[in-house]
Parts: C-alpha cells; sequence; structure tokens
C-alpha cells in the first residue's frame, strides 16, 4: 500500500462518526462526489449507520469503514464516489486500479460492469460553465471541458456476490493528465445491463446498490507503452475520403454494445483524429441481409451511433463525427453464405478534413 496514489483509500479518516445516510460527501477526507447523489458513509463505529444498515448487512473489507453506491435505480438515479490522487500520473506509464465491491443484500439485481472515470481537474457540483449536473448518471463530454477517460470493467458473470467482498481490477495505460477519478454507473437504465437476483414485495423498484472499499492505483510491475498494432493499417498513413473498415469493432448478433475487443482500434482513431484537430470522421453501420429491412436499417444506425459516442466520450468534440445507418444497401460479398453475411456485418469510416 505505501505505492498506493489514492488519498485515504480505505475511507478511515473522516471529520465526524456518520449519524444519519448519505454522509459520505464532505465527511470523508480525499473523496467528493461528482453529482448531486447522496452516496452514503458507513462505519463499525456508528450505532445508527454501521455494518447493519438500511441496504442490508457488511462488514468492511478493511478498517472500520466503507462506503455505498447506487449504481442503478429508477429515473436514471446514480450515485458515485470520486477520489484523489496524490500526484499526477506519468504518461506511458502502466498502473493498476483495484477496489472491492460487494452488492447489497436487498439489492433486486446486479450488474455486469463498473465504469471508471479518470479526469484532468475535479468534477465538481456547482459551476456555471455546465448544466447537466444532477442526480442522475454523468455524461462526461456535458459535465466538463478537460481531458477524461472512461474506462468498463466487466465481469464475465454479473458482480453479484452479496456476502463476500469481490475484487474489481484494471490495467491501463497513463495519458499524463489523471489527477481525480469517479467510480460508478455512466450508463444510462436503458443501456446497463442487469440480472435479476430478488424478487420481493418489501421494495417498490428494481435497484442495484454496492459497498466499497479498499481502493488503490500503484504503478504496474510490467510496464508497457501504448503500440499501435491494430488491422486498420498504419492509422498515422489513413487517407481523408476515403472508406475503411474496422476490423475489430464487433457486436454479438442483433446487438448494438460494443464488445471489449473493439475498444483498442476505436482508442487508436481516436487518438488519431485527436492528433489531427482540423480532421472530421463519418461512421457507416452495415448488415446482412437477414431479417426485416426495417430492423436492418435501424440496427445499423444504432451500431453506428454506438461507435460515434464512444469516441466522443473519449473526448471527441461532438462536431467532429457523425454517423449513419445503411442497412443491408452495400454488401462487400454474397449474403447467401455465412462466411459474406459476416463481412456484410461491419463499420466503416471516413476521415474528411
Amino acid at each position: 500500500m505505501s505505492q498506493n496514489l489514492v488519498l485515504n483509500p480505505s475511507f478511515e479518516d473522516y471529520k465526524r462518526c456518520p449519524e444519519i445516510i448519505g454522509q459520505f460527501s464532505r465527511n470523508v477526507t480525499g473523496w467528493s462526489i461528482p453529482n448531486l447523489g447522496s452516496t452514503d458513509f458507513f462505519s463499525t463505529f456508528s450505532k445508527a449507520v454501521g455494518s447493519h444498515n438500511y441496504i442490508g448487512y457488511q462488514m468492511p473489507k478493511d478498517g472500520k469503514s466503507y462506503a455505498g453506491f447506487y449504481a442503478f435505480s429508477p429515473d436514471n438515479y446514480r450515485e458515485y464516489i470520486q477520489g484523489e490522487l496524490n500526484e499526477s500520473l506519468q504518461k506511458g506509464k502502466t498502473y493498476t486500479l483495484t477496489f472491492y465491491i460487494s452488492l447489497a443484500e436487498n439489492s433486486t439485481d446486479a450488474l455486469k460492469g463498473i465504469q471508471v472515470l479518470f479526469n484532468e481537474q475535479k468534477l465538481v457540483l456547482s459551476t456555471k460553465s455546465f448544466k447537466a449536473i444532477s442526480e442522475t448518471y454523468i455524461n462526461p463530454k456535458k459535465q466538463t471541458n478537460k481531458r477524461f477517460r472512461l474506462y468498463s470493467i466487466d465481469s464475465e458473470l454479473f458482480y453479484n456476490d452479496r456476502v463476500n467482498w469481490t475484487k474489481v481490477s484494471l490495467e491501463f495505460i497513463a495519458e499524463g493528465y489523471e489527477t481525480h477519478f469517479s467510480i460508478g454507473n455512466f450508463n444510462n437504465n436503458r443501456k446497463t445491463e442487469l440480472q435479476e437476483i430478488l424478487k420481493t414485495t418489501k421494495v417498490k423498484h428494481q435497484f442495484s446498490y454496492y459497498y466499497i472499499d479498499e481502493v488503490s492505483i500503484v504503478p504496474s510491475e510490467k510496464e508497457e507503452m501504448e503500440t499501435e498494432t491494430t488491422e486498420i493499417v498504419n492509422i498515422p498513413k489513413l487517407k481523408t475520403n476515403e472508406i475503411y473498415t474496422f476490423k475489430n469493432v464487433l457486436f454479438n448478433i442483433d446487438k448494438a454494445e460494443l464488445l471489449e475487443e473493439s475498444i483498442e482500434e476505436l482508442n487508436q482513431l481516436y487518438s488519431h483524429l485527436k492528433s489531427n484537430p482540423s480532421f472530421n470522421v463519418e461512421i457507416y453501420g452495415h448488415t446482412d441481409s437477414l431479417g426485416l429491412e426495417n430492423r436492418n436499417k435501424e440496427l445499423s444506425e444504432e451500431r453506428g451511433k454506438a461507435v460515434a459516442e464512444y469516441l466522443i466520450l473519449q473526448g471527441l468534440n461532438t462536431s467532429r463525427i457523425e454517423s449513419f445507418g445503411l442497412g443491408s444497401s452495400q454488401p462487400i460479398a454474397s449474403n447467401d453464405t455465412e462466411e459474406g453475411r459476416q463481412q456484410n456485418r461491419r463499420v466503416t469510416f471516413k476521415i474528411i478534413e
């Protein structure tokens, strides 16, 4: 833990013992909340808000304290924890983020993924420049004009353990501006993948609530510099007004959610656009000819939009990108074979100067 860059990683340093719920903000040293939610702070020293609390029972992973937040609830209500680093991360250096979560026993649903947002500066509640701050999920590009990067840490199944603490870990390469980070769910309800685990009449609505403890960010033992190995063939040589096909931007059948293997290629396209501010990009979604034409058109639009939204979340200005859905209208292979249909299910892009 001596290498841990997170201030107050287990929430043990606080101003006062919690007497009511929702006292995480302005109480726990080195931590805050980036929206208007009311993240909870629990301490075993507290008789009112201790290991037995309104959402269930859990002992801390370490020490005497831990936090809790709503990752899913009606009307897109969200809670987050926002941590501070004791120094900026070094560009090109590999770090490992680790924290432990446990699903509160009264939760009705579990989440497939937990997101982590790294920021150039702290997201604050009071600002005149941005009016998107509310109790709902955070859309980073609407809340800050500084650099940021959003990671999703997806479980093979779901984060559904209501007894034990589950270790969540992410290895990443720093971009050099990171001073703060937030943990929670940055998707709206429609895009949140859920697993129902509890049917009860004791609660009026669905929700996912997680306890969290022991947050750390440390330099990785194995440091790797970012390399450009994608199959879009040497990104700096991309020509303007020419159509390129993503090789690894993939989707499940009849779905528009990006798969994990798509991220590297999209990150490299973003880096290319970031290095060339005079370039804009158009994204085109395509499908094979199976199914109804209207559905194919809709699906292709959703897939193109998913790619565009990912690039925007990385920091690309919305004025520099546009997406289109072309359905099955532009096949590049025969739709009579599975191999041909697979080639037709694709996403393409064009750089425009």
